[in-house]
């Protein structure tokens, strides 16, 4: 799996859609669950061309609503013009029509935390697991939403799978060592980012974790809010 910092996931599955969810279905049978797009629609929205991207897949939703696969590629393209309301509803339509792929619910979860609704990116997110467990970045966000939900055992749960099917992203590992600190598990987490030192020197968030864990930065990590309830550190991601 490419090395993404937390702030790609989303634009990763973006990317993903595109490539693996192509506008035309391969089947009558598909066609009739999913829709079939328009090629130019989903042409512009390769080209990252956005605003025309809505247009065009608008166009098509104008006299087929029921295009499971044009609201999924509308609410994509929504989403990559900051209209996170719009994608949301898009995703949610395309949904509730029948379309069944992990990472439309992936894309849902990781809009409803951006709207820092944690219940509604649970439940999405389990979901996604359900559809696509073999797809680490399902259970890495799951793992990230439990986090946020102060639910720290399924996290760390979740982040193991997610490390069993990547384990060499380095992101996943040093989330495993945020999440181990956070439960109080200092030698897990001491273990998991000397791992990462060892074999990916150049990987600053573990470095600086670990600096964190000794107390050489304790000023700088009481400084910044910590999601250990306001009395620990922040560690870095």
């Amino acid at each position: 799996m490419p090395r993404l910092g937390l702030g790609l996931r989303l634009l990763f599955a973006a990317i993903a859609l595109v490539l693996f969810l192509p506008c035309v279905a391969s089947s009558w049978a598909a066609a009739s669950k999913e829709g079939i797009c328009d090629v130019d629609a989903d042409f512009a929205l390769g080209l990252e061309d956005y605003p025309a991207a809505i247009t065009l897949h608008r166009k098509v939703l104008r006299p087929h609503n029921d295009n499971a696969l044009a609201h999924y590629h509308l609410g994509f393209a929504y989403g990559m013009t900051g209209r996170k309301g719009d994608e949301i509803n898009e995703y949610v339509a395309a949904a509730r029509l029948g379309l069944d792929k992990w990472d439309l619910f992936l894309n849902l979860g990781l809009a409803y935390l951006g709207q820092n609704d944690g219940p509604k990116a649970i439940k999405t997110l389990q979901t996604a697991v359900l559809l696509g467990p073999d797809h680490p970045e399902a259970h890495f966000n799951l793992a990230i939403a439990y986090e946020k939900g102060n639910r720290l055992r399924e996290a760390l749960q979740e982040i193991i799978v997610s490390l069993h099917l990547a384990p060499e992203d380095p992101d996943e590992r040093n989330t495993k060592g945020i999440i181990c600190a956070e439960l109080g598990n200092l030698v897990c987490a001491r273990d998991e980012w000397a791992h990462l030192v060892q074999v990916v020197p150049n990987y600053a968030p573990a470095r600086l974790n670990l600096a964190i864990l000794s107390g050489s930065h304790r000023a700088l990590a009481a400084s910044t809010s910590s999601a250990l309830g306001g009395d620990g550190f922040a560690f870095a991601r």
